[in-house]
């Protein structure tokens, strides 16, 4: 795990979030405090499609705050920074938000070997990360979740996505007992999220009675695939499965299809993207999970979807629009949790008080019941299973899934 150096952290720990004062414009008159909100994903590069639609979210749900004023006295505000899915890149981001003293959490990363570079330093730090999008299982719950012996890494880490041993076991199960595909070739890309992804499958796939006929391992950003699809087309299997990203998986998938394996390619949520259909001329066919139901099939989504059209921005809010707001959303809750016991005022030490007040944060959110549990992982464990239907990505089956362990 990368860590910050003592001379990046020194003195920024002492610091607290006490806010700055604006002149207020409201109907009321008065100051209004700026509280202002990180938000960490990679708008640019490969996984841009998906890091945009979360900065867009978080930037709607702090709006819907200012406009409802949701919390008095309080106006929200964004601090965008691009990591571009690069671990060292959100290690000095983290560097960034830790240093304003006005950051009392920090929505994202995307990506769950990102999040490694920043867990330590927000936590010694005492500044609240909510990530909508990372679902590495050992980010709350250590490596010892794999022997049930599960312990909170960080007090400060909380998620809107539920783990890969969720993801996983899901779709080991949709993928053997719905799809009836007993033999499968396993693919990862060595990166935390899709390494993670690839082990929690193989093990539930396996007790099934399925059988992993064949793996690799390929380098994310690799786009010739010669080499692995020789082997997957030398074992028969009945499908691949992928563990990583979009940019990657799209053209792995055409290659599979250019060399006559007819088969389908199904991954996670990394590849659960306009953008893989876009990458990848032969999609047809192909899987996918991501976390949650479909945010248009749910009624408590229906305001944000408008709100988001409405809004005006320029890219989809993709996978993790819905839990992107939620974990915005969830900031803005304890914020109000931490004033409202101030008399009405933001706390002092108000990066503490958020803190504190995580645990007792439980609203309904754009996705359901938003809440966390000891770990800080969210309680809703609702799984989608989608295949690519003329073009688009179409839901096929929704489940809560329990964990293994």
């Amino acid at each position: 795990m990368l860590i910050l150096t003592s001379v990046l952290t020194t003195g920024a720990l002492t610091l607290t979030a006490c806010g700055s004062r604006d002149d207020g414009n409201g109907d009321k008159g008065g100051d209004k405090t700026t509280v202002v909100i990180g938000v960490d994903s990679p708008t640019s590069g490969d996984l841009s499609a998906l890091g945009l639609g979360i900065k867009n979210s978080a930037d709607l749900a702090a709006k819907t705050a200012n406009k409802e004023e949701y919390v008095k006295g309080i106006e929200f505000k964004i601090e965008a920074l691009d990591d571009q899915a690069q671990p060292n890149i959100g290690q000095q981001n983290a560097a960034k938000f830790i240093g304003n003293k006005d950051v009392v959490g920090v929505v994202g990363p995307l990506n769950s070997s990102v999040s490694q570079s920043m867990q330590k330093p927000f936590n010694d730090a005492g500044l609240t990360q909510v990530s909508p999008a990372n679902t590495g299982t050992e980010l709350t719950q250590g490596d010892g979740w794999k022997t049930g012996d599960s312990k909170r890494q960080f007090k400060t880490f909380f998620r809107t996505a539920t783990t890969d041993e969720i993801q996983g076991a899901f779709a080991a199960n949709y993928l053997y007992n719905t799809a009836k595909i007993k033999s499968v070739f396993l693919i990862d890309d060595q990166k935390t999220y899709g390494a993670g992804l690839a082990a929690s499958f193989k093990d539930t796939f396996t007790k099934l009675g399925g059988k992993i006929v064949g793996s690799d391992h390929v380098n994310p950003e690799d786009r010739d695939f010669n080499a692995v699809v020789t082997q997957v087309k030398k074992t028969g299997a009945d499908a691949v499965y992928y563990g990583g990203e979009y940019p990657a998986a799209g053209p792995l998938s055409q290659q599979l299809k250019d060399a006559g394996n007819k088969i389908p390619l199904m991954g996670g949520d990394g590849i659960y993207s306009g953008d893989f259909i876009k990458l990848n001329k032969k999609a047809e066919g192909d899987l996918a999970t991501s976390v949650g139901k479909p945010v248009e099939q749910l009624d408590s989504a229906k305001k944000f979807i408008a709100d988001y059209k409405a809004a005006g921005y320029k890219d989809a809010y993709e996978a993790y629009g819905g839990s992107t707001y939620d974990a915005t959303w969830s900031i803005i809750e304890a914020v109000k949790i931490a004033v409202e016991g101030n008399d009405g005022k933001l706390p002092e030490d108000a990066r503490a008080k958020v803190l504190e007040a995580m645990a007792k944060v439980k609203f309904t959110g754009v996705t359901g019941d938003v809440s966390f549990d000891e770990f800080g992982d969210t309680t809703n464990t609702m799984m989608t299973a989608y295949q690519v239907e003329k073009g688009a990505w179409a839901p096929k089956f929704s489940e809560a899934v329990k964990p293994q362990s």
